[in-house]
């Protein structure tokens, strides 16, 4: 069925569950504009962590309904109360998607008063996720996350076929972003060096190694992230690395502030983390480095034209069989594994960058 074409089944109100991380929740976004699309007045509410809806709030109706991991079943218990409130004499969701299988999220789901309760199909499905769910998605291998979270509006009969994002980035951010460095006509490589899983971490003198070839390239390097220690300390190893200058903006950003810095940029490099799927929703190419993660499955959704691939190599190093062996979605989070990314691989795909902004 085309996107936007309403089935004879028409939903009131939807509740979506997704509660993390920063790069899963931006998948999102094509979803609601789907459902948006074929349902202009629905009523869409969405169970969404902390962190999370900072980045996301905004985003036009949409009532979030946060809920704090630390808070447990009072939590869930506050939560549903809420639900309720919202809801009112309908009392349930038309329907729930349940878009995330950890243990916690599958508890809170039982929370959710919905009639019908979409999971994942059970290839994807752990810790009990079939308890809490009465229908699924298609079992369809081999796809990206945004995929499999998009296919959460095929069994309310709809066909997510157009991928586009909404990111609620209000002009104050895009203005503090404007006002970082001065427009000098130099394209900008934004370098922000760590995921929330440290084995996906690449090595600072390797960053700096790209950082100054960039800038022997006219290029501006600036560095982006947040406020945890290792973040800063990563930063601050960079530096002192290069012989370049760098521009630091490490921990000086809000999480509002980064999809209008990461807009900024003609390419950022990262591992696979939240800033690479924010940056591709917001358009910039992204030099992904991929080892311990696979690209096809989570690199940047729009362009992975220059990302570089090493999880085949990794997968056969330390699991000992090829990455087309292995369950799909597999993890290969071992010391040294982002070893395997070079210097020269990551020089590699800046270069391509370079020439297809017609430079080399």
């Amino acid at each position: 069925m085309p996107t936007g074409q309403a089935p004879a089944f028409r939903p009131h109100s939807v509740c979506l569950l997704r509660l993390s991380a920063l790069g899963d929740v931006t998948h999102v976004l094509p979803l609601i504009a789907t459902l948006r699309r074929a349902w202009p007045d629905l009523a869409l509410s969405w169970v969404i962590g902390k962190g999370e809806h900072r980045l996301l709030e905004g985003l036009p109706n949409v009532d979030f309904v946060v809920y704090d991991k630390k808070s447990g079943l009072a939590g869930m218990r506050a939560m549903r109360r809420e639900l309720r409130a919202r809801l009112g004499d309908a009392r349930r969701f038309d329907a729930l998607l349940q878009m995330q299988v950890a243990a916690r999220a599958n508890l809170l789901s039982g929370f959710v008063p919905a009639r019908r309760r979409v999971g994942y199909d059970r290839a994807r499905s752990k810790d009990l996720h079939g308890l809490f769910v009465n229908e699924r998605i298609p079992d369809r291998p081999g796809i990206h996350v945004l995929d499999a979270i998009g296919s959460f509006c095929e069994p309310l009969g709809l066909r997510q076929d157009t991928v586009t994002w909404n990111m609620p980035v209000p002009d104050d951010a895009h203005a503090w972003a404007r006002a970082q460095w001065d427009d000098d006509g130099r394209p900008v490589l934004m370098i922000s060096p760590c995921s929330s899983h440290v084995r996906r971490n690449w090595y600072p003198d390797r960053y700096a190694a790209l950082a100054d070839h960039a800038a022997d390239a006219g290029w501006r390097v600036v560095l982006c992230g947040g406020r945890s220690e290792l973040e800063r300390s990563t930063a601050d190893a960079i530096l002192a690395a290069m012989r370049h200058e760098a521009l630091d903006l490490v921990g000086k950003d809000t999480l509002k502030q980064l999809p209008a810095l990461l807009a900024r940029a003609q390419l950022l490099v990262t591992p696979d983390s939240g800033p690479m799927h924010i940056a591709n929703a917001m358009g910039t190419k992204v030099l992904g480095l991929h080892a311990a993660s696979n690209p096809v499955r989570s690199g940047p959704y729009s362009d992975r034209r220059f990302c570089v691939d090493r999880y085949d190599d990794a997968a056969r190093r330390f699991l000992g069989k090829p990455a087309a062996a292995l369950k799909w979605g597999t993890k290969i989070e071992f010391d040294d594994v982002m070893a395997l990314v070079t210097v020269e691989d990551a020089i590699n795909a800046f270069e391509r960058r370079r020439a297809d902004l017609g430079q080399a």
